[in-house]
């Protein structure tokens, strides 16, 4: 029988609707586990893929899972046996309510599966006996109150009526079930202890259910002798309230009966013959005083309404029955409870305002006003809390979010009840801000300037830029590179090269400072996000000069083949200007800071060089006894460290005239070659002159030759030449100047080249240059006739 109930309860779905997004099924209990619900895929019109994609599952708040969800086939099916008396009692109609969450986007569907009972469990008494003590007094009519049985199924299979044995003494007052009224024997027939001291019957209580379903009490009456007095209740029913919240001990009230006899038999006991189910462990009377007190804990959320019959017996059996109705109150004694249905941990900076962040569901078992729940958010400015439906809310996002502001927040969600006092419960979300690469590296400085010596290494470190990303992770990693730019028109590549992790800048070449002082270029800096953002700065390299050149002498010049005289009147006064020595340092700075010194002088007393400004001038009047060469050897250092320098040999010639200069210098100059040939044409000369005089036949040849000879000694003469300088010539370089005109007047005649020369008109200076080598005459600058054509014309002369 039990297994063609099953099947049937398997196979029967009552009912099935689907309205605004809420499904509601129909099934019977004790149905086998894996068995068939629903098909929910089909009735809330998704596909099984969405169930899939979405993670779909059941959620039931705090309760337990009796339905599975099979995302396969989109169906619900038993989890586990369910008892429709375990889960509601006789609560009806008996329902299962939870929900099927869906993610990406999130949603929820609220399912309702009624739970129908079926006829398994049969009417049950207390006690598997009753026993009454009748007095043969009793009169017929008399009425002894029954035990009700108790069936924990409900509608047709509950309990549905009594029947008592075969009797002829008593019988069963007709009884209607829901009624108030009790289960009660009456006596039919007149008892006779001495007949019959003892009568056993059989109480049968049955069910409405097919098959039909039974249970039996055993009723022992003993016949007493005469107690012809029953005892009387005061009240029919005994009405009271009591909160939930109520300490045990509490009075509820007191049950009161008399009985008309005296003695024993007029003595009444109370005590409880029928409570509901769990009633017995929450209430007690007193068997003497009738106190009815509270020993338990009430809840009013399991149980609001108790009904207790409570009887009141003499010694002698006799009883009558009232009825005690108590109502329990609610409290506020249950704070809200937070379920979270679905909450993501994890959410991108750059989602937009009204965003889904969390669903909660959130109950309160208490009533009325102490049931009602609002929730709210600490003082959050980017999120916000909404109610969906009726205790079902949902966090979303109200403002922009960044992670570079905050990167993670611990949202605390409050839900209070409308009680007084009011209760409430918080929980705390955490949420991770995720990065969107929204922030360019950013340099620390808007431009740099950096400084390199001269003369570096190839490869040298010369100095980091950094840029920093407010971003995280990926999207902050930056590296660094070159813009495309070039410097003199070459690649700036070939100058200075960034390492892309760190930002050091290395120098690629080797710099010059008199070739580059500085140049610029931009580094870009580019972080790792997809796409990358970059800005870029601009960077100055300054090269530094190094004391790597020498001072160089402009004047005097210096040459392998000649030899360069100032000149000195022997009139020369103290502080008489020799001449100056010109020099530059193509260094900068300290480095070009030129000094000069004499460092050997072939008479120290007689001449001085300017520190500064390296004019050589006598520092004393020039004597007869003075020798006609003088030679000074003068050291340029520049002010580098270490410091560098160059010597230039400055001949001073001492003289008044060019003769003695002459005599003094040539002497000195010419080789032995040079005299072997001077030889050679005097012979030759002295001979020419002779045969002239002896030959007279050959005086017109003579003459000729005599010209041509003359003429080619002039040529061929090693007379000093002056070199001339253009008026007032300034150093260009800034570092001294030779403010003076070299401007001298030759006399010159037709002898040898020994033939006296006389100053026509002298400058401020006069300077001599001899070649050893040379043997041409002087070639006169100003003009292009020969020298012979106008022997009384002053010259200004150079060395060619």
């Amino acid at each position: 029988m039990t297994r063609q109930v099953g099947l049937m309860l398997f196979f029967s779905i009552l009912s099935l609707c689907m309205v605004f997004g809420q499904v509601s099924y129909s099934i019977p209990e004790e149905m086998a586990k894996g068995s068939l619900v629903g098909n929910i895929a089909q009735d809330l019109g998704l596909d099984v893929k969405r169930l899939k994609s979405g993670r779909a599952r059941i959620y039931t708040g705090e309760g337990t899972e009796h339905v599975e969800l099979d995302k396969e086939k989109g169906v619900l099916l038993i989890k586990e046996r369910i008892d429709r008396e375990a889960l509601c009692g006789q609560t009806t109609p008996c329902a299962l309510d939870f929900q099927i969450i869906l993610e990406n986007p999130m949603q929820f569907y609220s399912i309702t599966v009624e739970i129908t009972d079926v006829n398994d469990n049969s009417p049950v008494f207390k006690n598997s006996k009753m026993k009454f003590d009748v007095s043969e007094m009793a009169q017929i009519g008399s009425k002894f109150v029954l035990e009700k049985a108790i069936d924990d199924d409900v509608g047709t299979n509950g309990l549905q009526g009594y029947s008592l044995s075969q009797s002829d003494i008593f019988i069963l007052n007709p009884y209607r079930i829901g009624s108030s009224r009790n289960v009660e024997m009456v006596l039919k027939k007149a008892l006779d202890r001495e007949k019959q001291d003892r009568v056993s019957l059989v109480l049968s209580a049955l069910d409405g259910g097919n098959p039909q379903l039974s249970g039996t009490i055993e009723i022992i009456v003993t016949v007493l002798d005469a107690n012809d007095n029953a005892p009387v209740c005061s009240q029919v029913e005994y009405k009271t309230n009591v909160k939930e919240d109520s300490s045990k001990g509490t009075i509820l009230t007191t049950v009161t009966a008399s009985d008309a006899d005296e003695g024993l038999h007029g003595q009444v006991r109370y005590s409880i013959s029928n409570a509901p189910k769990g009633a017995l462990e929450l209430f007690n009377i007193d068997e003497k005083s009738g106190m009815f007190t509270l020993v338990g804990e009430l809840d009013y959320e399991k149980f609001r309404h108790f009904e207790i019959d409570v009887q009141a017996s003499d010694e002698g059996g006799n009883a009558d029955v009232c009825k005690v109705l108590i109502e329990v109150l609610d409290t506020n004694d249950n704070p809200p409870a937070i379920n979270i249905m679905s909450a993501s941990s994890t959410v991108a900076e750059d989602v937009k305002p009204g965003t889904v962040l969390t669903m909660m569901n959130v109950q309160d078992p208490d009533s009325n006003e102490n049931g009602k729940v609002r929730c709210f958010l600490d003082d959050y400015d980017h999120f916000k809390i909404i109610s969906t439906s009726n205790n079902f809310f949902t966090l979303i996002t109200d403002s922009d979010l960044d992670r570079e502001t905050k990167s993670a927040y611990n949202i605390t969600v409050t839900c209070s009840d409308e009680g007084v006092p009011s209760l409430s419960k918080s929980v705390t979300l955490t949420l991770q801000i995720s990065d969107v690469n929204d922030n360019a590296p950013v340099f620390e400085r808007s431009s740099y300037e950096a400084y390199i010596v001269e003369n570096n290494t190839p490869g040298l470190s010369i100095f980091t830029v950094k840029a920093t990303d407010a971003d995280w992770n990926q999207n902050a990693r930056v590296s660094y590179m070159l813009e495309d730019s070039s410097v003199n028109g070459v690649p700036v590549s070939s100058y200075v090269s960034v390492s892309a992790d760190s930002g050091v800048i290395h120098a690629v070449r080797s710099f010059d400072y008199e070739q580059i002082k500085d140049f610029h270029f931009r580094v870009k800096a580019q972080d790792g996000g997809s796409p990358p953002l970059s800005s870029n700065v601009t960077v100055k390299i300054m090269i530094q000069d190094q004391n790597d050149n020498p001072p160089q002498v402009l004047y005097p010049v210096q040459t392998g083949g000649s030899l360069v005289a100032e000149m000195v009147p022997r009139s020369a006064d103290v502080g008489y200007l020799v001449t100056k020595v010109v020099a530059v340092d193509v260094d900068s700075g300290q480095n070009a800071w030129l000094s000069y010194k004499l460092q050997k002088a072939t008479d120290r007393a007689l001449f001085e060089v300017g520190l500064q400004n390296g004019e050589i001038r006598t520092i004393r009047q020039v004597t007869d006894k003075d020798a006609v060469k003088q030679r000074l050897t003068v050291i340029v250092e520049d002010n580098g460290q270490p410091s560098r320098s160059a010597t230039v040999v400055v001949n001073v010639a001492v003289a008044d005239s060019f003769p003695e200069v002459l005599s003094e210098f040539t002497e000195l100059t010419h080789d032995k070659d040079y005299n072997d040939n001077l030889t050679f044409y005097l012979v030759l000369a002295l001979a020419v002159v002779s045969f002239l005089f002896i030959t007279c036949l050959v005086v017109i040849i003579s003459v000729k030759i005599y010209r041509w000879r003359q003429s080619r000694i002039l040529y061929h003469s090693n007379l000093p030449v002056i070199p001339y300088y253009p008026p007032r010539y300034s150093d260009t370089l800034g570092t001294g100047t030779l403010p003076h005109v070299y401007n001298y007047e030759v006399c010159r005649t037709t002898d040898s080249r020994k033939s006296d020369c006389k100053f026509g008109r002298a400058g401020s200076q006069n300077v001599l240059i001899m070649d050893p080598s040379a043997t041409g005459t002087m070639q006169r600058i100003q003009s292009e006739k020969s020298i012979l054509d106008e022997p009384d014309s002053p010259l200004e002369v150079r060395w060619l």
